[in-house]
């Protein structure tokens, strides 16, 4: 009971949504990716190397084996580098966009924390531990004034 209890807990605090929200967009980007690689990228890059398609290649470490009949005895064995090549495209292209958004949002969230900028609504808490720091700054300026009085007396 204590499981399904701490289950829902998780469930209605949004982290739950949140994660299911970030899987389906990521598999969805995943997808829009891969089609950039494979049909933007790859095909002019394949057409600068003469024509090469980078999925087929591969280094064979061991032939495929036939039958008399022409069936397949053994599979080919062989590294297929190109698929590997094809990965690291889409690790970079993954990667930069990932970093664009993220710059992004550091630099929204930065503006949001800034309560002077007026042109973006500033969160709550950030406001009011602005105004408190606010106050103590002008409560500091007042005893070291005070301060300096009393001292020249």
């Amino acid at each position: 009971m204590k499981l399904f209890n701490e289950f829902k807990e998780f469930a209605v605090k949004g982290n739950m949504m949140d994660m299911a929200i970030g899987i389906i967009i990521g598999a969805a980007f995943n997808k829009v990716v891969d089609v950039l690689v494979k049909k933007v990228f790859l095909p002019p890059l394949s057409l600068l190397t003469d024509g090469v398609n980078f999925q087929d290649k591969r280094i064979i470490l061991k032939d495929a084996v036939n039958n008399v009949d022409g069936t397949i005895k053994t599979e080919e064995v062989a590294i297929g580098y190109g698929a590997l090549a094809e990965a690291a495209v889409d690790f970079l292209i993954i990667g930069f966009t990932v970093f664009i958004i993220v710059k992004f949002m550091n630099r929204l969230r930065n503006k949001s924390h800034d309560s002077k900028d007026e042109t973006v609504v500033t969160p709550k808490d950030i406001e009011l531990l602005s105004k408190l720091t606010d106050l103590m700054e002008e409560q500091n300026k007042l005893l070291q004034n005070s301060t300096v009085l009393t001292d020249k007396r």
